[in-house]
């Protein structure tokens, strides 16, 4: 009869333990992997008109104060790319924010507070591209929103297509909202009188379905 020593048997054993270790390891960080490159490839999305909003392509990354110099309410120069890590929902508009801009900022300000437990994974930022002055009303009523002032043009570079005139950059920034996501890349364009219901619906599904931010 042939004997079996401790010393033959416990390094399979350990084998197969680390085997499994390193399985379950693998299997936990696949969505995380399959998320980010999802989302570094736009070109892979589905195209059945699911999302209301529409997809920015090539997609864009948040610019740094180089390429977008911006200044709080106060003259504090701000680096918008400290929100990265969170969705963004943002908008531009004049100073004096007349009532198409204060519907936006409406929207914004009600879409995020939806999010309910995932309100935190979500700023809002509003461009003012002048010197205007903000009313007082609409600071009371959109507390919370990071207001930071932008040239039109420079600002243009970053959110509107390649080739936009800057001539008339100020109207063409006025229109519409976009959401960034948690990677910091620039991702959904919303129409100008865009449906609140169908923003907030594009929100709450990609907060729902992503594994980051």
């Amino acid at each position: 009869m042939t004997s079996t020593t401790a010393g033959d048997t416990h390094p399979p054993a350990r084998r197969r333990s680390a085997l499994t270790v390193l399985i379950v390891f693998l299997v936990s960080l696949a969505p995380v992997v399959a998320a980010v490159v999802f989302y570094l490839n736009p070109q892979w999305w589905p195209r059945d008109g699911s999302n209301y909003g529409a997809l920015i392509e090539p997609q864009r990354d948040l610019p740094g104060p180089g390429q977008l110099p911006l200044a709080t309410l106060d003259g504090q120069p701000y680096d918008l790319r400290q929100l990265r890590g969170k969705w963004l929902l943002m908008t531009a508009d004049g100073g004096a924010c007349p009532d198409s801009c204060a519907r936006k900022l409406f929207i914004i300000r009600n879409t995020h507070a939806s999010q309910g437990k995932n309100v935190d994974r979500v700023a809002r930022v509003w461009f003012i591209t002048d010197d205007a002055p903000v009313p007082s009303k609409v600071l009371d009523a959109y507390v919370g929103t990071v207001m930071v002032r932008a040239r039109p043009e420079q600002l243009a570079a970053f959110l509107l297509e390649a080739g936009a005139d800057p001539a008339t950059a100020s109207g063409a920034l006025a229109g519409p909202m976009w959401l960034v996501d948690p990677l910091g890349h620039l991702m959904l364009r919303f129409p100008p009188d865009a449906d609140p219901v169908k923003v907030r619906s594009d929100l709450s599904k990609l907060i729902y379905n992503s594994r980051i931010g």
